[in-house]
């Protein structure tokens, strides 16, 4: 199904586009946060005429996964003051939140630090699409056409466009692509994929009319933001039953705090110092932190505007052992909830409605109309868990090259992508350009977002995306620009809009 519409153009003098525009079509392919800013950015900086195709499949148009849900308890994880979509006007979403009359009241420091629901955010998204979709006036020369379909193939035709192909076998051309996925889906955690009337692959899925009586033990694989998902859901729903978290680290997110003022104590080019001496950096001043008894979270925050510098300085061996003895910490620490919703995980834990359990998942088999759950502890120990219902929540699945997505599958196939040096995701290049199977850098095929995380490692939050939503179109649109030697435009985040805590 197409839906076709003109857009209006809001552009900005500062960003105007040099040269002439070449480009007529540029396709989309993902419609959640990435894609969705990305085709407003073409729109509201396009000064020529031009025709962005935005293909979404599976979520809601301009929700994608994270802001698809329709539930009142999932909130988001980052306070509102620094959650707007645009980078260029750091209030958009707290003065869009005060159009509406749920929160126009607010005094102005409760609503920065307010956590709002994501569905909320979700019409924020769409909001912004929509002006752009269905301006009042239509006479402004980009058009956006919204594809719902699965895009399954890409080729590349000898007049130089792409040939997309979609999953019901129709075909399209445009003169660039972008891929904007999101995250890979889940893993499956056998061999062959396991399938069972209590177990749920993913926790997007249509669980809820799974959830068994309250006599019967609830189990959730990974003990992450999607598992805290499923415990508010449960509680907001009264089930009585007991929940058992399972992961290799038994670590679950932290809470986000009120900091203090700290010093910058990192060197002026902290991405030369290399991974052994950055640890000691930091665990110096966790120390320092905790001796003072304040929180130690804020090393982390003040190292994430240096983060994707330093991900990329380092050798592949020093990005593996991060990945083997340090991801897990730095994801708990990193990737916070709201104080409230962290107490409730807490005395869940202490009063025994949800237990926390460390180990790894060796295998998983049925009994009746229950799953079992293997899993083996540290000292090689092992314990059978048994769930009325069992939820995939491990996250995405990191390796790239064995992926189950069909279209990159055939990428892949085609040698149009490769995997990058940690088969994280694809690999990029500074201008966002996808380097194919053998090294050359494509000058049809683009990537953003959760793609690029074996690359810059921080690339899955909204700092990070709109920035590069906002670059990619600059360079999109910019069809005869030359890129600057040596400069990254992937990495376009300012110290001042990532600092999680508050002061």
């Amino acid at each position: 199904m197409i839906h076709s519409v003109a857009v209006g153009c809001s552009r900005l003098p500062e960003l105007s586009v040099k040269g002439p525009v070449l480009m007529k079509k540029v396709a989309i392919i993902g419609g959640g946060f990435s894609g969705t800013m990305a085709a407003v950015n073409l729109a509201r900086l396009s000064d020529s005429p031009l025709c962005i195709q935005l293909i979404n499949d599976k979520y809601p148009l301009g929700r994608g996964v994270a802001y698809g849900t329709k539930r009142e308890e999932h909130l988001l994880n980052v306070a509102a003051r620094n959650m707007s979509a645009v980078p260029d006007h750091a209030n958009h979403f707290l003065d869009w939140l005060r159009t509406r009359v749920d929160y126009s009241d607010l005094p102005d420091p409760q609503l920065r630090e307010t956590y709002v629901p994501r569905r909320i955010y979700g019409d924020y998204l769409r909001s912004i699409l929509s002006t752009y979709m269905q301006p009042i006036d239509s006479h402004h020369p980009a058009e956006i056409q919204v594809i719902e379909n699965e895009a399954v193939d890409i080729e590349f035709n000898f007049d130089g466009c792409a040939v997309i192909t979609l999953k019901d076998g129709t075909t399209f051309e445009a003169d660039r692509v972008l891929l904007a996925t999101g995250n890979q889906p889940p893993s499956s955690l056998d061999d062959e994929a396991f399938s069972h009337e209590a177990y749920s692959p993913d926790p997007w899925g249509n669980w809820l009319e799974k959830i068994p009586d309250a006599q019967e033990d609830l189990i959730v694989l990974g003990t992450g933001l999607s598992m805290i998902d499923v415990f508010l859901t449960l509680s907001e729903l009264e089930w009585e039953g007991n929940m058992i978290a399972i992961s290799h680290n038994g670590m679950i997110p932290q809470a986000h705090f009120r900091g203090i003022e700290y010093p910058d104590f990192l060197p002026d080019e902290p991405e030369n110092l290399g991974l052994e001496n950055l640890v000691q950096l930091l665990e110096k001043h966790c120390r320092q932190l905790q001796r003072i008894g304040e929180n130690p979270g804020i090393v982390v925050d003040r190292l994430r505007p240096h983060t994707q510098r330093i991900w990329q300085k380092l050798q592949l061996e020093e990005k593996q052992e991060f990945l083997k003895r340090y991801a897990a910490r730095w994801n708990v620490i990193r990737h916070r909830i709201a104080q409230p919703i962290h107490q409730r995980i807490t005395e869940a834990i202490t009063e025994g409605r949800l237990r926390v359990v460390r180990g790894r998942i060796t295998g998983l088999s049925t009994q009746d109309d229950k799953v079992c759950v293997s899993v083996q502890n540290k000292t090689g120990g092992e314990q059978i868990l048994q769930g009325g219902l069992v939820i995939n929540c491990t996250g995405p699945n990191c390796g790239f090259s064995d992926t189950s997505v069909p279209l990159f599958q055939n990428l892949l196939k085609r040698g149009l992508i490769r995997p990058d040096e940690l088969d994280m995701g694809i690999d990029v290049g500074a201008d966002f350009a996808v380097i194919d199977g053998e090294g050359n850098h494509s000058e049809f095929l683009f990537a953003i977002g959760p793609l690029m995380k074996g690359t810059l490692w921080e690339t899955t939050a909204v700092p990070e995306l709109r920035g590069q939503a906002m670059r990619v179109a600059q360079l999109l649109l910019d069809d005869v620009a030359i890129v600057t030697p040596g400069h990254d435009y992937r990495i376009s985040v300012e110290e001042e809009h990532v600092i999680e805590y508050y002061i």
